[in-house]
């Protein structure tokens, strides 16, 4: 129901059923699809929508029985993205997912589809409609997947340069509307659209935040996760999705005020399987609990004493502050602290290591060098000191 909403969908009536196993001809039982046209003719429904995904012939021969237009949950999902999309890559992906949907699809209920072209150069058996539509669809998705692989590479030049400067990035990932865009608001201070609405947040959004003892983060608000999102849809993506598996750390936002968020655990996981992500070192960020009878914040950690699981709520900035701390306090155990001596020709390099806050003290001497005490990545250690003019 709640995908209906946010589709902008009325809803009349919400019906549900059990059977073992679906009807290979209409889905539902014979029972629930007289149920069904009684309840259309009530309600002067529409359309139909079944939180299911429903085979091209299924949704033909309802369509047919009931007279009234069927949805299905994939071609539901896919109205809400074209909804969402802003962003030029956004927009291509939601096509192409419409597309292939769409190729399945064709035969349905269309008479016209049937006729033969004829006419002079056209004698003989042609083309029939349907074959030419398909081959249109076929030639889109081609045109789409093209542009959708230039994006790609583009992105991959963008991850490349990112992890040639060293800037690390941490990914939100999370079921819809748990709360991710606004925590992704709240910790860099940006304005994306935040609502309590599912799949809010469709383009990926990149924002550089200096944390306190760290230095600079880019973090990136991804698409929300839905129970059997459709494989189509997780491909479509992928370019999109791909932010997720190059990521250094991973805030797994969960809504702690749901019955069920174990579930939107698991499947969050699944994703995140399927993406090649389930590696990406992650913190479990429990949100929302200000919903709570007991709303109270706290980390929890392993035995090695590294942080793991953290109750929130992107309401309170205390709460915010506490979450960028343990980002920092992860993202730093990848680092190394080292004394570092400049000589007089290297005290130009004082600066580059200040301006990536890494100096934790700092020691003069009387011939004019300096030694600083630095916590920062080997490779950008490395990479500071081949400036280095002394031999």
């Amino acid at each position: 129901m709640d995908l209906a909403i946010a589709a902008g969908v009325t809803v009349a009536k919400k019906v549900t059923g059990k059977r073992a196993f679906p009807n290979s001809k209409y889905f539902v039982g014979l029972g629930k699809l007289k149920e069904l046209e009684i309840l259309i003719l009530e309600c002067a429904a529409d359309v139909i929508i079944f939180n299911n995904s429903l085979t091209p012939s299924q949704e033909r021969d309802l369509e047919a029985a009931l007279s009234c237009r069927v949805l299905d949950k994939t071609g539901l999902i896919l109205d809400i993205f074209a909804q969402r999309a802003l962003t030029h890559e956004g927009k291509l992906q939601v096509e192409l997912a419409q597309l292939q949907h769409l190729s399945t699809r064709l035969i349905r209920g269309w008479t016209h589809l049937k006729r033969q072209k004829g006419g002079i150069g056209m004698r003989g058996p042609g083309e029939t409609q349907l074959e030419s539509d398909r081959r249109l669809v076929r030639n889109r998705i081609a045109v789409l997947e093209k542009k959708l692989l230039k994006v790609a590479n583009q992105r991959a030049q963008g991850r490349n340069r990112r992890q040639k400067s060293g800037t690390p990035l941490v990914s939100l990932v999370g079921y819809t509307n748990a709360g991710k865009s606004s925590i992704f608001n709240q910790i860099t201070s940006s304005d994306v659209l935040a609502k309590d609405m599912l799949f809010s947040t469709l383009d990926p959004t990149l924002r550089v935040k200096s944390l306190h003892d760290f230095g600079d983060v880019i973090f990136s608000d991804t698409v929300g996760f839905i129970r059997d999102l459709p494989h189509g849809l997780v491909e479509a993506f992928n370019s999109t999705l791909e932010e997720v598996s190059s990521a250094d750390l991973i805030l797994h936002i969960i809504d702690v005020s749901k019955e069920d968020y174990y579930e939107d655990i698991i499947q969050v996981n699944s994703v995140l399987k399927e993406i090649n992500a389930s590696d990406v070192p992650s913190i479990f960020v429990y949100n929302k609990r200000d919903l709570l009878d007991d709303p109270k914040a706290g980390i929890q950690r392993n035995k090695s004493g590294v942080p793991e699981r953290i109750t929130i709520s992107a309401k309170c900035q205390r709460d915010i502050e506490m979450l960028k701390d343990i980002v920092s306090e992860r993202l730093s155990l990848k680092h190394i602290t080292t004394n570092v001596r400049l000589g007089i020709r290297d005290l130009f390099l004082r600066s580059a290591f200040y301006n990536i806050n890494c100096v934790l003290s700092e020691k003069s001497f009387d011939d004019g060098s300096l030694e600083l005490t630095v916590k920062l990545p080997k490779f950008r250690l490395n990479s500071i000191m081949k400036k280095s003019r002394t031999k």
